[in-house]
């Protein structure tokens, strides 16, 4: 290997350490993370611009190959302009890992020449340059590793999964790898694997593995000068933008905002948004103060999830921290009971919704501290808590999802849609007891 350090950031390492998963979960059973890591089968590699997805896949590609036995189809959509340009990036690889007189290429494909080592990359497109057919992918059965290149190119989920399921050796771990900058959420990636992940999201929920990089994850000295420059110009108006109320944004100059999603959406690889209408757009992910004062709010669910949060009010900083504790259908009685005794407790408040006075009372009877929700105009109050920067746990899912989706269905009568209401609806009750303060609270 080369003697020259390489460096890139440290969230490449899960993806390094899959190579190692499969062997080692059985020397460790204890180790609850390789075992995460042996049942991985997809992963998602996502980032913005200069945000060093091709430095950092195509080192582990060459990793791979040499010394895991890895046979890796890599593919982009179609190949007409890029084939080089991958062989480029692999080759300055392999000769920076020291291994590039380990493989020979011919045909699209560098095989090692040692014949006990069955590695190889396999460079081609999935379409052909001037069709619309997909292209044939013979014998691709033994391959263990297959790499979408710029996934957003590609039309479908059936497209995608119907060459993933071809991949089928059995002496390695299987992987998929999607690599793409993100579009807009109503590509099929973000409906199959990020409805309700949140943005900037590392980790490994279920069989997928997330890495996301942004520049400043790849470090100034390894981009051009004069991106940097203009990506840090670009996030001062971001900062900005961020400071500001929803109302304020509203009325903001609009080179302003324009900058601001810029560097959201270009920089830092958020996905962009194309629903029209959304009621909350300013949250964020962020960590839930365990130890400030906090109170619950509850919406009971019929043909709708029973959802419980748990919320804190800070006025100064005009945030308010929100975390999902429980948002399920077809909840009885005396499981949503057994459920506020394990995630609330007998002592902390519960702000509910106002319509089921009956069940409210029942439950204050129980012990729990528990009280009906004071009904305001609906709109107004969601004018009030737009006030403030709403800071959600990142384990909350379901709300972060909701949050997405919940849209006026009449902006100027302040009706919202009821669809994606319950968790948000549950969160304002607590967060306008907070605010109004408890004078305007209504006993049951």
């Amino acid at each position: 290997m080369s003697e020259e350090k390489i460096i890139f950031s440290k969230k490449y390492k899960p993806l390094f350490e899959l190579l190692n998963a499969w062997e080692l979960k059985d020397k460790y059973p204890e180790n609850e993370y390789l075992h995460q890591l042996s049942k991985v089968d997809t992963v998602v590699i996502t980032g913005g611009r200069d945000s060093g997805k091709s430095f950092g896949l195509s080192t582990w590609v060459g990793t791979a190959a040499r010394y895991f036995n890895h046979r890796i189809l890599f593919t982009r959509q179609t190949m007409s302009s890029t084939d080089n340009s991958i062989s480029a990036a692999l080759n300055e690889r392999l000769e920076l890992l020291g291994i590039e007189q380990d493989f020979k290429y011919a045909s699209s494909t560098y095989i090692l020449k040692d014949p006990e080592n069955k590695g190889k990359i396999t460079i081609t497109g999935q379409k052909t340059s001037v069709g619309t057919q997909t292209a044939k992918l013979k014998s691709i059965e033994d391959y263990s590793v297959f790499i979408t290149d710029e996934a957003d190119e590609m039309p479908s989920f059936d497209e995608w999964k119907k060459v993933k399921r071809s991949i089928r050796a059995k002496d390695v771990q299987c992987l998929s790898i999607l690599v793409l900058n993100p579009p807009d959420k109503e590509h099929w990636i973000y409906e199959n694997f990020y409805d309700g992940v949140p943005d900037e999201f590392n980790g490994i929920i279920g069989t997928t593995l997330y890495i996301h990089t942004t520049y400043i994850d790849n470090g100034k000295e390894n981009m051009a000068l004069h991106n940097w420059n203009e990506y840090e110009d670009l996030r001062k108006y971001y900062e900005q933008y961020n400071t500001l109320t929803t109302k304020e944004r509203e009325l903001c100059d609009p080179i302003l905002k324009k900058k601001a999603l810029k560097y959201k959406h270009d920089c830092l690889g958020h996905w962009g948004s194309k629903l029209e209408g959304v009621i909350y757009e300013d949250w964020v992910i962020g960590k839930f103060p365990e130890n400030e004062p906090s109170i619950c709010g509850l919406d009971f669910g019929s043909n709708d999830p029973d959802a419980l949060t748990e919320i804190v009010v800070n006025d100064g900083a005009r945030k308010i921290y929100i975390r999902e504790l429980y948002f399920q259908n077809n909840t009885s009685f005396d499981g949503l009971g057994k459920v506020l005794e394990d995630r609330v407790g007998w002592r902390k408040l519960i702000i509910a919704d106002a319509a089921e006075r009956r069940m409210i009372k029942d439950y204050y009877n129980l012990g729990f501290n528990i009280q009906k929700c004071y009904k305001g105009k609906v709109r107004d109050e969601i004018l009030k808590i737009q006030d403030y920067q709403l800071v959600i746990c990142p384990n909350s899912l379901n709300l972060q999802k909701a949050l997405s989706r919940y849209r006026w269905q009449d902006k100027k009568s302040g009706v919202p849609n009821h669809d994606w209401s319950d968790l948000c609806d549950s969160f304002r009750y607590a967060a306008m007891y907070l605010i109004r303060g408890s004078k305007d609270l209504i006993q049951w």
